[in-house]
Order: structure tokens, then C-alpha cells, then sequence
């Protein structure tokens, strides 16, 4: 990437830091880069509801598209460093690096103005992904225009810097919030046999849930209480509502759903020997991320052209990625770009997006997108 590209996407990418929003409000966040794109390309751009794409016609209209995704939202984190560039929204931040994705992408944009595709390339801005809401909305796209394979990236701590990380197969789980609310009926403190308090049942849940996860599974399987409330703690009222929000995690999108409805099975029996009122709500819902072999294939030569260090992970990165709603509709792969050993953990308040990434990126995408990683 020439120093001019360079200077220009890291400019985005501290404007794009300078103003995060949160999933599903990435209004703004969408308008800058699209802006950015006409400055400085002919792509074409179509807006989508919540998110949009940009396309360069190839110079073979029979070949197969290709497409490559960035993710556009913030996470509601404190900025929690001082930077020139430091968030002024409060409360919210860019603590997970998607700015860099956006900005990495518009590089690729750059250097296709310059070096023409023999095949179209489409680019996917697309919102939501802290929540699992995003890719599912942008999937169809690919369908919808016969594109053949997608890519995309994410930055990642605790490896070194610069080089690409990948893995084979399965590279991150699934992944679903599950909340269980019982509703029994308050009554004072020194009388909780004239209420129901569902304090015990929510108990029972919590320790009852790291049982099923020991159960034997094929792959990973885990659950992790992530919030627990019951009643007002008010010393002189017992209890009547409660709720245990509760992290399902496997390596197997079905063996997730099995603990799923195992632990609503279990639940519901527990709030019908109580007489408790159950209800229960999914949310961020994640499939599970697997890689295609030809396309790993072909980012891992793509790094070998360009000499980037290439490192194999011996075991899934659990966080989950919704960029497995792309991979069950056509080839693709997501592979890393390690920011450094010892650097701040995503989703903290002292991380920051690596900016010696932004030309590693783009670089890696026009290889692809060329389909020069062989040169």
C-alpha cells in the first residue's frame, strides 16, 4: 500500500474511532464511509436498510464475484485511554476494532482503483455485529448477485504482530444469550411462606446448568451465568420476580440448542413445582464460523506473496463472529491479524486498533481480490 492510501485510510479510521455508534445505530459511522468511497473511488454504492455495499464492475462480466465484509459497530465501553482521536461519545468506544475493519476495507477500495479486478468486487459494510444482528440481514446478498467466496479479518491480541492467524475448520463457535425470568408473588420478609420467592429455583438453575455443560458432547460445550436478580433487596420484602441470564457456547450449533431446551426443561419443571409464571428470551445469537479449505488456502498463499508471517491456531478462538451467516451460503474464510503479544484484550478499556494493521489488511484483500496471492 503506497504512503498516500496509507495516510488516508488511517485518518478514517481515527474519525471513524472519534465517532462510534452502537449496533443498529451506525447511521452516522455508514454516511462517513460512503462519503469517503465517493472522494476517492468510482464504486458504486447502494444503501441497504442498516447497513450497504459497494461494487467495482470486473473487467470479465462471466467471472464469479467476489466479496469482503467489515463490521461497523461500537461496543457501549468507556473510552478509558487518552487518544487524539479519543471518543466523544460517551460511554461508547471502539473497543473491538471495528473502525480498522472499515478503514482496512476502504483501502482495498484504493488500491482497486488503481489496479482494475478481472472479476466484480463487492464490498460489505455491515452493522451489528456485536449482536449477532448483522450478518444474517447481509448474507442474502450473496445469492442475490452469484457471488462465489467472501473474506474478512479481525484483529486479535496475544500473537504476534502483523502476522496472520488462522484456522482450519471450525474457527469459532456458536453462540446464544438465554434469559430464564421466573414471576412467583411478594410478600413480606417475616412471612415467605404467604408469597413465592423464586430464589431457590434460580439457584437451582445456575448449578444445575454447569452439570449439563459436563455432560459428554462431541465438541466444546459451555454455559456461563452472566447476570443473576431476584427481587429488590429490600431487607423487609421476599421476593416475587426474578432472572438468571445465562451464555450457551458450543462448538456445534445443534449441541448448543440441546442445552438450550434442556435447560428450559428444567426450568419449567422447577417453576411448576414452585408455582412460578416462566417465560424465557433469546438474544445475540451467533452461528458457528467455519472456514472453507480452498479459501483459507488462499489467504494463507496470499500472505506467504506478500511475506507476512503466518501462524495456524491449535485451538478455536471461542469468541463468537456472526460471519458464519456468509459461510453457509457461499465459500469463505475470516482469518486474523495479530496485534501484538502482549496488547490490550479486545472489549477493554485500554485497547485501541492496531494501526500497522490497516496496510497488512488491505494489501492481504487486493491479493485476494486480484488474484495475484500466487505472484
Amino acid at each position: 500500500m503506497n504512503k498516500e492510501h496509507l495516510q488516508l485510510i488511517t485518518d478514517l479510521r481515527h474519525t471513524l474511532h472519534r465517532h462510534p455508534e452502537l449496533s443498529l445505530a451506525e447511521s452516522d459511522t455508514a454516511r462517513r464511509l460512503q462519503d469517503f468511497l465517493r472522494a476517492h473511488t468510482t464504486f458504486r454504492i447502494v444503501e441497504r436498510d442498516g447497513w450497504f455495499y459497494a461494487v467495482k464492475p470486473g473487467r470479465d462480466t462471466a467471472a464469479t464475484p467476489i466479496a469482503f465484509r467489515a463490521d461497523m459497530d461500537a461496543l457501549p465501553i468507556p473510552e478509558g485511554i487518552d487518544l487524539p482521536y479519543s471518543s466523544v461519545s460517551n460511554g461508547v468506544s471502539h473497543k473491538c476494532g471495528h473502525d480498522g475493519h472499515c478503514a482496512a476495507l476502504c483501502g482495498l477500495a484504493l488500491a482497486l482503483e488503481e489496479n482494475a479486478p478481472e472479476r466484480t468486487v463487492y464490498l460489505i459494510f455491515q452493522g451489528a455485529e456485536e449482536i449477532g444482528r448483522g450478518a444474517m440481514r447481509c448474507a442474502p446478498l450473496l445469492q442475490e448477485h452469484g457471488i462465489g467466496e467472501i473474506y474478512a479479518f479481525h484483529n486479535l491480541g496475544g500473537y504476534p504482530e502483523g502476522a496472520v492467524i488462522y484456522r482450519r475448520g471450525l474457527t469459532q463457535p456458536a453462540s446464544e444469550g438465554l434469559t430464564i425470568s421466573l414471576h412467583g408473588r411478594q410478600s413480606h420478609a417475616s412471612a415467605p411462606e404467604s408469597g413465592i420467592n423464586p430464589a431457590q429455583a434460580i439457584a437451582r438453575i445456575a448449578l444445575l446448568s454447569q452439570e449439563l455443560t459436563d455432560a459428554p458432547h462431541r465438541g466444546m460445550v459451555l454455559c456461563t451465568v452472566t447476570g443473576i436478580r431476584v427481587g429488590t433487596g429490600d431487607f423487609g420484602i421476599s421476593a416475587g420476580d426474578g432472572e438468571i441470564r445465562l451464555t450457551l457456547r458450543a462448538e456445534n450449533e445443534r449441541e448448543m440448542k440441546d442445552l438450550e431446551r434442556r435447560l428450559l426443561a428444567l426450568a419449567a419443571q422447577l417453576a411448576q413445582d414452585s408455582g412460578l409464571a416462566l417465560e424465557h428470551h433469546i438474544s445475540d445469537y451467533f452461528p458457528e464460523t467455519r472456514n472453507h479449505d480452498g479459501c483459507l488456502e488462499r489467504v494463507v498463499r496470499a500472505a506467504a506473496a506478500l511475506g507476512v508471517p503466518c501462524r495456524e491456531m491449535d485451538r478455536l478462538w471461542r469468541a463468537s463472529e456472526d460471519f458464519g451467516y456468509y459461510t453457509k451460503v457461499c465459500p469463505g474464510a475470516i482469518f486474523y491479524l495479530g496485534n501484538g503479544e502482549n496488547y490490550p484484550p479486545l472489549h477493554t478499556e485500554g485497547y485501541d486498533f492496531n494501526d500497522s494493521l490497516l496496510s497488512v489488511a488491505a494489501d492481504l484483500f487486493t491479493a485476494l481480490a486480484l488474484g495475484d496471492e500466487t505472484a
